[in-house]
């Protein structure tokens, strides 16, 4: 349990997320991420300086990558900010900021950013030399699609790792299809009166189109309209299993960032000193091999457990969930309404750029749970390699 480390109130951002192979298809994510962080400073008026140590998260290569923390700082405006590069897959944006929020809680520095981004667009096809391989021949891997469609430990698709504990759990696709639709009619309350929810924390990013031209993505992209008969019409991607491909997320791109320091800083640096923001605990957990949709359940028990608090002190719950067979388990696992946590939009309907997806759910929970006036929020997801992690903070 963390008692030292708190997120100044609006301290945060999170760009739209594009459909991958859309507008952000061609962006360096650091040099973006840095970018669209030194815009958001320069537009609150705060100095990009103050950060002592920046925790980076990105999960897909990217060109410069050896110097991704450092060089981002740079572009950001602060040379002399070290930092560190975290790469956990969906749980990503949790490890960097509990990572931040242990710094500030052991007084390693006082102010930490946690800046979080990936492009699955286009993503590197690597190479490693294999001198004794046939006539020389290298060993190659495509980094993001190789890996979403094998697991080395356990040589499964994601989706078949759903499939299992939707099989063990008894879920059928209707049960997929109607909370699913769920999830679809959430997020359309975040779009409610202009978009009402969203800018609260969005800010958007900017992508270059030629040497004279840029583009501003202020919205979401590539988001698929979604009916009760349209999923019901679908057939699942495993034949037999229950996910189709409405019941499951996209990859996408994209990149958000949060400010964690002490006390005292957040209180001045707040958009609203009255709103406190505390990092409470955190949670992780290890899944037997092939059921990571399970995964979430025993990580957010632990955060929990560490918090000295139960499931029923929350009062919002989001989860990462690549596959709506999370969210079905989890609920039945914890004694939870699935139809009442994930309010205003989860990854299942706006996509899953990894390193930046958790952070985007934080921050809409943060946002949700102010707007309820205060309260714990509980934040749980999985990762690859049947990981999960959780997240729990104290606002009021």
């Amino acid at each position: 349990m963390l008692t030292k480390a708190f997120i100044p109130f609006k301290g945060y951002y999170s760009t739209p997320f594009c459909r991958w192979q859309g507008s952000m298809a061609n962006e360096n994510a650091i040099s973006l991420a840095a970018n669209t962080a030194k815009r958001w400073l320069a537009q609150k008026n705060w100095d990009p300086k103050m950060y002592e140590y920046l925790v980076f998260g990105n999960t897909i290569g990217q060109h410069h990558q050896f110097y991704a923390s450092p060089w981002a700082a740079a572009l950001m405006g602060s040379v002399a900010t070290a930092g560190v590069i975290i790469s956990q897959a969906c749980t990503t944006s949790m490890t960097c900021i509990f990572t931040a929020a242990m710094g500030v809680e052991a007084g390693w520095y006082a102010t930490a950013c946690a800046l979080m981004t990936d492009r699955c667009s286009n993503g590197p096809h690597t190479i490693w030399p294999n001198p004794m391989g046939p006539g020389g021949e290298v060993i190659s891997e495509n980094w993001m699609m190789d890996n979403f469609n094998s697991d080395p430990n356990v040589g499964l698709k994601m989706v078949e790792t759903a499939e299992n504990v939707a099989k063990e759990g008894g879920f059928t696709k209707e049960q997929c299809d109607e909370l699913t639709l769920r999830r679809y009619e959430q997020y359309a309350e975040s779009l409610a009166n202009d978009r009402e929810f969203q800018k609260r924390y969005m800010f958007p990013a900017e992508v270059i189109i030629s040497k004279k031209k840029t583009l501003l993505i202020g919205e979401d992209e590539g988001i698929t309209p979604t009916t009760k008969e349209g999923l019901a019409k679908l057939k699942p991607v495993i034949p037999g299993g229950v996910h189709s491909f409405g019941a499951q997320t996209h990859p996408a791109d994209g990149n958000c960032m949060m400010t964690v320091t002490t006390e005292a800083k957040a209180k001045e640096l707040s958009a609203d000193p009255a709103v406190t923001i505390q990092v409470v605990s955190g949670g992780y957990s290890r899944e037997r091999a092939g059921y990571m949709a399970a995964a979430p359940v025993p990580a957010a028990r632990l955060a929990l457990e560490k918090a000295g608090l139960k499931v029923e002190d929350m009062k919002v719950i989001k989860t990462h969930n690549p596959f709506i067979v999370n969210d079905l388990y989890m609920s039945r696992e914890m004694g939870l309404d699935p139809f009442k946590f994930n309010n205003y939009g989860s990854s299942l309907v706006y996509g899953h750029p990894q390193g930046p997806t958790a952070g985007r759910i934080i921050i809409e929970g943060i946002e949700e749970t102010v707007k309820l006036g205060g309260g714990y929020f509980l934040w749980a997801g999985c990762a690859a390699g049947d990981t999960g992690g959780s997240l729990i903070l104290k606002i009021s």
